[in-house]
């Protein structure tokens, strides 16, 4: 791994497990100490712990913040600053999906979305970016969605704030131009995440099927590859936009969809 991002501090929000533990992961072994933000049993949590300071012998830290409470976003940035001294990287992955059509989708689902998937990022990004242009460096990365770039039924709230999302990026790029601060967003495809996985799962217990044919059948008229997008992958990404060689990179849309957006 690179030793440019060593030393730096990088906050991740949904990172106890899918991509958003792969990225922390990924930058805890090229050093930057973690953040990492998420539900989970208490020993699990530890495990993840353990193992992200052994990637990179880094300080990682766990915020238990429930995303929709602005006041538990500011506990946890203030955490942040308090054990590791600031925050110089933000990957907002934290996600809520609710499948509903615009009629049935209850009122506090479309309420939680908005605070989890958009709200959030917005929060976090104005409590961060302060030291961020103290600092003159900065790397912020907002996960989107391939549903921030096409529609789709029965998915209004996701696609409307994956959407958002990307006008949120654009919108801090150009407002943090000359501090040396980047922000952009990625636009994954169906993920090696556990909701994914298990629908692999499910399919190739019912009809027998070995994992690149239930792969295939999954994202039959969606992903060309016909294959699950790696979180690792995704991960390498991320870490590449916050690295020196994507400094010139700022207020981009990434697909990383397996030709999906492409169709």
């Amino acid at each position: 791994m690179s030793t440019a991002l060593a030393g730096k501090r990088a906050l991740i929000t949904g990172s106890t497990q899918g991509l958003g533990l792969a990225a922390a992961q990924r930058l805890a072994a090229s050093g930057c100490h973690v953040v990492i933000n998420g539900f989970g049993e208490p020993g699990e949590v530890s495990a993840l712990l353990q193992d992200l300071k052994g990637r990179g012998e880094v300080q990682a830290i766990y915020s238990p913040a429930d995303l929709k409470d602005p006041r538990q976003i500011e506990n946890m940035v203030a955490q942040a600053v308090a054990t590791l001294g600031g925050v110089d990287i933000v990957v907002n992955n934290a996600v809520v999906r609710h499948v509903a059509s615009v009629e049935t989708l209850a009122s506090a689902d479309w309420d939680e979305g908005l605070a989890v998937n958009l709200s959030a990022a917005f929060h976090t990004i104005r409590l961060t970016l302060p030291g961020m242009k103290t600092r003159n460096w900065g790397r912020i990365v907002n996960v989107s969605s391939i549903y921030g770039l096409i529609g789709a039924t029965n998915r209004i709230g996701y696609v409307t704030t994956k959407t958002a999302l990307l006008g949120l990026t654009r919108a801090v790029a150009l407002e943090t131009t000359g501090y040396n601060i980047t922000c952009n967003a990625i636009c994954p495809g169906t993920s090696t995440t556990p909701v994914h996985e298990a629908s692999v799962q499910a399919l190739m217990d019912a009809r027998q099927l070995a994992r690149a044919d239930a792969e295939r059948l999954l994202l039959v008229g969606k992903q060309p590859t016909g294959r699950l997008i790696s979180s690792s992958g995704a991960a390498a990404l991320i870490a590449f936009l916050c690295g020196p060689d994507a400094r010139d990179i700022t207020g981009a849309s990434m697909p990383i969809d397996g030709g999906w957006s492409v169709r």
